[in-house]
């Protein structure tokens, strides 16, 4: 290998030796990436040093220097880059002398073919031309001295930061706005097949942005990863400069096996998946720091006025939105006693708190709850699934969050699985995402959709897997439901369910292939797809998965003629499927417990309240899984129980996970009247709940506001809207509208009314008020919670104990729509 030291001799001796020894230093396999970048700078730098010197001397001109901007002056010169030279001069020559010095050095630039962006300025005029042009501001900011007076070129950048500095509050909006729309001409790096490597999003560009900011003051950007990114994205265009033998930035299809060759790398997909992780860390970091200005601009905005009204600074605003989480100054932070290295539901928790306000999640709890977290037992707590879901139910909030989770490794150390898929391209033109973004975004178009589904948090979590199998060689349908199974029962679901999630994801293209390409009038066709889905709940979660799926593939996946097929074959195959009416299960025995609480209920006339640990059934290793805390009610049956201790609940700030609602008959010897004949009515209400944050309160303060609300002397719509005034809920996540339904057939005792609806404090106060001012009677609820999802089912009839008539029932569910909006 030839020493830079004998090339740069070469180079002395005139343009032939400079391109010679310049394309010996681009052949030479053993020095490439940022050595090779080096080296050309110096080589470069060498030669037009000698040029410059020698032509100054030539036209007789002194107090001047040749200056490096933009990427040659940060040193990052690709083969075929620009070279961005600025001939500084002090004004005391001549203009003759000065043209004839520039004439001097860029003619034999030209003559060797080279691109070269030049300018001729004294200092006050370079200042002048940087405040007026912000892209020459930019370029100014990396001057390095190449050749002449360097005290002139050290005066130069002095000033240049410092007004850089100065006009920072006026400069960098613009700065922002100017990134904004080259993002929106150009796209996004890290999804696109034929990536710009400089001016998409994520880009070059982007990265000298980063810069930029950072010599502001004003901000910095997260340095972790961002080097290496830089580095992978300017080895890729060196590559494509020596490959292709033009000044392009552009990674054309055709170009991507010889730019992967020329790296060493397998393959195009490789190169592109290499390209994607860089962007994805410059886009991040973009992300952040633009986050961090803005906070700076409206703080440097807003404090000098609130100075003169308070006299001090005053202390940031933190509200709370979860156990160890809060909001502050527009950020989801941690909350001062928050335990992460305790807490093991906290990321996920954080992270679904975060979405669900439509809030961006703190860089530094990010990197905190990655530090300091540790790996949640297999299976998962029954929060952390929850908290799943409620992540992937935020819809377009959910990004963001899941992105800045991912940088930090969150999500792999979650779902190993996940890395198979991570940054993985798409060459089907028709999408528009990675495979990872991809199911993000389906799980974005599948919230949509979860009214129309009786498991929404099934829905969810197929849509987050079924392409997971696109990381294994072969049938990803075949290998995606290996996978999708031991995902579900990783995090926590039951056999039942692993089953389902596993059975959609199989066939998760079923729907969408049949209905396109098969006749829908052959019964052998409809029936060959209801033998595969097996069931009507699983055709429904199809069903949405399908256009969750289309929609978050691109525009020309889905329309509204392939919407139609779909429609027609699911109405098909659910009639195959439609066996007989499905009757109100019989409910279980009391236990003893909840006997020895409607036995006192009833002696003593008034409720009676439980609460204590609860834990679902034995795990595969016979251990229980604590869920929560069991609130036991029983009282003799009376109107308006149910909104009266779901409100009591609200108030309380008990998130309900679950609840059921029943009667029993006990003699009505037991009660206060010992010899009354025959039996009365006890209801027993089971809750499964959490408190939103902070501690759980006392059985007696619950059962004396329980009381309280039941004679009338407690008015809980008003305390509810007191608290909502005073504290208001931030307007996250825009959810679907509730949908009430009544299920057709569902039982021959009751009419069944099905509630699906965002979750939020009151909601099941609210569905009570509105079932109790229809005067029916609520023979049994079945009440869960699933992520952010109410799904709800209510057993009611008319005074008399009989179903309510067709017309009254659907009048009774529009009422109880109503008033959920």
């Amino acid at each position: 290998m030839t020493s830079l030291e004998e090339m740069t001799e070469q180079a002395d001796s005139g343009p032939s030796g400079y391109a010679a020894a310049r394309l010996r230093l681009l052949q030479e396999k053993a020095r490439s990436g940022p050595p090779r970048r080096a080296a050309l700078a110096r080589l470069t730098d060498d030669w037009l040093n000698a040029l410059f010197t020698t032509a100054a001397r030539e036209a007789g001109v002194r107090g001047a220097a040749l200056v490096a901007v933009g990427g040659y002056g940060r040193g990052e010169l690709s083969p075929r880059s620009d070279l961005d030279l600025l001939l500084l001069h002090d004004g005391s020559s001549g203009p003759a002398a000065i043209a004839a010095l520039a004439d001097r050095v860029w003619y034999p630039v030209w003559d060797l073919g080279l691109a070269l962006d030049h300018s001729v300025r004294t200092p006050a005029e370079a200042r002048r031309t940087a405040g007026e042009d912000l892209k020459a501001q930019l370029g100014l900011l990396d001057a390095r001295h190449v050749a002449g007076d360097l005290g002139l070129v050290s005066g130069v950048r002095t000033a240049i930061l410092a007004d850089w500095r100065n006009s920072a509050l006026k400069r960098l909006p613009e700065l922002d706005e100017l990134c904004r729309e080259r993002a929106e001409r150009q796209g996004e790096l890290q999804f696109l097949l034929e990536p710009d490597l400089k001016e998409a999003r994520g880009g070059l560009r982007d990265a000298t942005a980063l810069r930029a900011i950072a010599a502001s003051w004003l901000a910095d950007a997260p340095r972790e990863g961002l080097y290496e990114a830089r580095r992978r994205l300017l080895d890729a265009r060196d590559a494509l400069h020596l490959t292709t033998g033009r000044a392009t930035d552009r990674l054309a299809l055709q170009e991507q096996d010889p730019v992967a060759a020329e790296l060493g790398l397998l393959d195009a997909d490789a190169l592109l998946r290499q390209v994607y992780e860089a962007a994805r860390t410059v886009s991040y970091a973009s992300d952040v720091t633009w986050r961090e200005v803005n906070r700076v601009l409206r703080s440097r905005a807003v404090r000098p006025r609130l100075r003169a009204m308070l006299g001090a600074k005053p202390a940031p605003d933190r509200s709370p939105l979860a156990e160890g989480v809060v909001e502050q100054d527009g950020e989801v932070v941690l909350a001062r006693t928050a335990r992460p290295e305790r807490d093991l539901v906290l990321p996920l928790r954080a992270a679904a708190a975060a979405a669900q306000a439509g809030l961006p999640i703190s860089l530094h709890a990010v990197r905190r709850l990655a530090a300091a977290a540790k790996p949640l037992p297999v299976p998962w707590p029954a929060e952390a699934r929850q908290e799943l879901i409620t992540l992937l139910g935020a819809g377009e909030s959910t990004v963001p969050v899941w992105e800045a989770l991912e940088a930090e490794g969150l999500i792999s150390q979650f779902l190993p699985d996940w890395e198979r898929v991570r940054c993985r391209p798409q060459r089907n033109p028709v999408h528009t995402w990675t495979v990872d973004r991809h199911l993000v975004e389906t799980a974005v178009q599948a919230s949509s959709l979860t009214r129309r589904v009786g498991r929404p948090d099934l829905l969810l979590i197929c849509a987050l897997l079924h392409d997971i199998g696109k990381g294994w060689p072969g049938d990803h349908s075949v290998a995606g439901e290996v996978i999708a199974r031991d995902v579900a029962s990783r995090i926590g679901f039951d056999r039942e369910d692993m089953g389902v999630v596993a059975t959609v994801v199989r066939h998760h293209l079923l729907l969408i292939d049949t209905a396109t390409r098969r006749d829908l009038d052959d019964p052998a066709t409809v029936s060959a797809v209801a033998t595969r889905v097996g069931s009507l709940a699983t055709l429904e979660l199809l069903h949405a998965l399908t256009e969750a799926d289309a929609l978050a593939t691109g525009p020309a996946a889905w329309s509204s003629w392939r919407a139609s097929l779909v429609n027609d074959l699911v109405a098909r195959v659910a009639a195959v499927l439609a066996g007989d009416a499905v009757t109100e299960p019989e409910p279980a025995a009391p236990s003893a417990e909840q006997e020895r609480l409607a036995v006192e209920a009833l002696r003593t006339g008034g409720p009676v309240l439980a609460l204590h640990a609860q834990a679902e059934a034995p795990q595969d290793d016979g251990e229980p899984e604590p869920v929560g805390v069991e609130l036991l009610i029983a009282l003799p049956d009376q109107p308006g129980v149910l909104p009266a201790a779901a409100g009591v609940l609200a108030l309380h700030r008990l998130t309900v996970r679950a609840a059921d609602l029943r009667a029993v008959e006990l003699p009505a010897e037991l009660g206060k009247d010992a010899e009354r004949k025959g039996t009365t009515e006890v209801l027993l209400l089971s809750w499964r709940v959490a408190a939103e944050y902070g501690s759980l309160p006392q059985a007696a303060r619950l059962r004396a506001d329980l009381v309280r609300a039941l004679d009338g002397s407690l008015d809980i719509p008003s305390r509810l809207a007191e608290r909502e005034a005073a504290y208001p809920r931030r307007r996250g996540v825009t959810a679907p509208p509730p949908r009430v339904t009544v299920a057709p057939t569902a039982s021959q005792l009751a009419t069944v009314i099905e509630v699906r609806a965002q979750d939020a404090p009151g909601l099941l106060h609210r569905i009570g008020r509105a079932l109790e001012e229809a005067r029916v009677r609520v023979r049994s609820a079945h009440v869960s919670t699933l992520g952010a999802n109410a799904v709800d089912a209510f057993y009611v009839t008319n005074e008399r104990g009989r179903p309510l008539p067709e017309k009254a029932a659907a009048e009774l569910a529009g009422a109880v729509e109503a008033a959920l909006r």
